[in-house]
């Protein structure tokens, strides 16, 4: 059963720091398609990273930029009020060193995806979204942006001319107004993976989601995300993976499926 839909998978990756590891990014580089690779400003270390980009290159999957604010304690989760010219730099930053590390590996850099308090930021907030962007163009304008449908970074990137490509989380809970329930509320995060699965392949298949007060708001993504960090994530990323081709979704990375 082919269904004529794609999707791409992507997965934050890389974020293990010293001796305090994070998922299991080896796993999980065998089910994704794109890895948000961390840049060492809200997890990862040097060693961390090179590796991972390195277990993406040999698995042919797409590595991108998982920029955040530099906030290792918090793990990105903390909003930073900053200047602008200062986050452009930080993000230039973190993209610079991240691809010196697809360097070496044989691949590189592909797209830019903001992580935690700044990806929430930037739904709204159009300095830090200005300033994301204009990191971005500055290091090369073809570097697609990923983020959520509707925001303010997709609408200043597009007004850049920068690409754009939105993206679904298979494993958040949305508000009625399709933005991602705060991780402070419960229910936020899902854990089952049958659940998830099924509410995968509807995304996709349907271009809906059902909101935590029962609605259903509709989610236009050409990428879905499934956390890495989470309890039992390989497990959910295989059943979403499992669920989405058994409905005839082709799993292909949204850089290939574009060129």
């Amino acid at each position: 059963m082919t269904t004529g839909q794609r999707i791409d998978l992507n997965s934050d990756l890389g974020e293990s720091l010293g001796s305090w590891e994070i998922g299991n990014d080896a796993a999980m580089l065998d089910i994704v398609t794109s890895a948000n690779v961390a840049c060492g400003f809200h997890a990862g270390d040097s060693l961390t990273l090179q590796r991972t980009c390195a277990q993406a290159a040999e698995r042919g999957v797409v590595v991108g930029a998982q920029v955040g604010y530099q906030d290792l304690a918090g793990f990105g989760r903390r909003f930073i009020d900053m200047e602008s010219d200062e986050l452009t730099a930080d993000v230039i930053y973190q993209i610079g060193a991240l691809e010196a590390m697809c360097k070496v590996a044989g691949t590189r850099v592909e797209y830019v995806k903001p992580h935690g308090a700044l990806y929430n930021a930037v739904v709204h907030h159009e300095a830090q979204a200005a300033a994301v962007v204009e990191a971005v163009r500055r290091v090369d304008p073809s570097l697609p942006v990923l983020g959520l449908p509707g925001s303010v970074l997709l609408a200043v990137a597009q007004a850049a001319g920068l690409p754009t490509v939105s993206e679904a989380f298979a494993d958040r809970a949305y508000t009625p107004q399709g933005r991602l329930v705060p991780r402070s509320e419960e229910g936020a995060v899902l854990h089952d993976p049958d659940s998830v699965a099924a509410r995968a392949v509807r995304m996709v298949v349907t271009g809906r989601v059902d909101a935590s007060d029962g609605s259903a708001v509709p989610v236009a993504a050409r990428s879905l995300c499934v956390h890495g960090d989470s309890p039992g994530a390989v497990s959910m990323a295989t059943a979403v993976r499992t669920g989405l081709e058994a409905a005839g979704v082709t799993i292909r990375p949204f850089v290939a499926a574009d060129s």
